[in-house]
């Protein structure tokens, strides 16, 4: 892996920048679509190509359970199982084993949990985190971290962060053994809403000189400005010379306020979530397309989109989709708002080698928060 920061804006922290990866380059920031069992919902390859995504994540939990890493062995990996020729992201599984597995056990070896699947037990550790993204075969891994809930007390994001750093040596160690030229490896900052541990977490992952790093623990349950806050404290603490991934934030506001704060690399559910409620973005903020009054409304959901559903379609027919219960509905809304977020980023990009980002981000938000 290799990023080189091509453009910083001279009013804050923002910068564009390039991210070589062995299946293909990254321009940043980017908004990377969320691909948790090998699947944008509802979307193929070639769609996701035409919405201009460039690199997808993949959840190591999920895939770990299901196919299996006896299946993506046979494949090669997720590129060859799912027909993905570009650049994946995937996470260390850490943030499903705490929410989503129940009786999970934490010890200084890893985390035994019980599947959500079938009930079944297993075990995460450091290294065998490690050795699952290797058989998924991502271009980017995380190393395994454990994220706190939210409140957490200092004391217990204290451990967190203690734990994590430990954690990240042995993903590192584990990851040296294997071939670091295919797959590059980004240490967790966590520290939940504290300033002095997020500053501790970063300079100890420092340590271990990572390719790369990730904000973790954010968008857990805490304010926008606890989460503006933590993100700022982290990246401040982080060298300038590698890429920054904000883990799981992705309304349109935050992720402009983070790219302020020098963050490159951005993934979020909440696009694909909400438009399987009917929750769509547009310019002037977000509408619900099943309310009664777009029932006869002829315009496109955005007017200024370039999405296939506004091409095509007026806010009236998405509206009787909804309401309907069509399938056409989930891939149409889906669309829509992956776009409007790859867009957002890559118009970010485009002020930012400008030299107009802070006037990009003003006029952005007056617009969408126009009541």
């Amino acid at each position: 892996m290799k990023f080189r920061v091509t453009h910083q804006d001279p009013h804050s922290s923002a910068r564009a920048g390039v991210l070589e990866l062995p299946h293909g380059t990254v321009e940043t920031p980017v908004f990377m679509p969320v691909g948790t069992q090998a699947s944008v919902k509802s979307l193929s390859n070639n769609e996701l190509e035409a919405l201009g995504a460039q690199i997808i994540l993949g959840n190591t939990f999920h895939l770990y359970l299901r196919p299996g890493v006896d299946v993506l062995d046979y494949f090669r990996g997720i590129h060859g199982f799912m027909g993905w020729n570009r650049p994946v992201l995937t996470d260390s599984g850490g943030f499903q084993v705490f929410s989503l597995s129940k009786l999970n056990k934490v010890t200084e070896e890893g985390v035994a949990f019980k599947s959500p699947v079938d009930g079944s037990a297993h075990f995460f550790s450091p290294e065998s985190a490690i050795d699952i993204q290797r058989s998924i075969g991502a271009d980017i891994m995380m190393c395994f971290d454990e994220c706190t809930e939210y409140p957490a007390a200092y004391d217990r994001a204290a451990f967190s962060v203690g734990l994590t750093s430990r954690w990240a040596r042995r993903c590192r160690d584990r990851w040296l053994e294997g071939d670091t030229e295919k797959q590059a490896l980004f240490g967790i900052v966590q520290g939940s809403v504290y300033e002095s541990l997020r500053r501790e977490s970063a300079e100890a992952l420092q340590e271990l000189d990572f390719p790369g790093y990730a904000i973790g623990g954010v968008s857990v349950g805490e304010s926008k400005e606890e989460m503006q806050a933590a993100t700022g404290w982290a990246t401040a603490f982080l060298p300038a010379d590698k890429p920054r991934y904000l883990m799981g934030v992705g309304a349109p506001e935050d992720l402009l306020a983070a790219i302020e704060k020098g963050v490159d690399m951005f993934d979020c559910v909440m696009p694909t979530r909400n438009a399987r409620h009917g929750n769509l973005f547009t310019r002037y903020g977000r509408i619900n397309i099943k309310n009664a009054r777009f029932a006869k409304d002829g315009l496109p959901v955005d007017p200024d989109c370039g999405c296939p559903a506004c091409r095509n379609h007026s806010r009236a027919y998405l509206h009787h989709l909804f309401r309907v219960g069509e399938l056409l509905s989930q891939r149409l809304n889906t669309l829509h708002n992956l776009y409007f977020m790859i867009q957002l980023a890559i118009r970010a990009r485009r002020a930012l080698c400008s030299g107009t980002y802070t006037g990009f981000k003003t006029a952005f938000l007056q617009d969408y928060h126009q009541k």
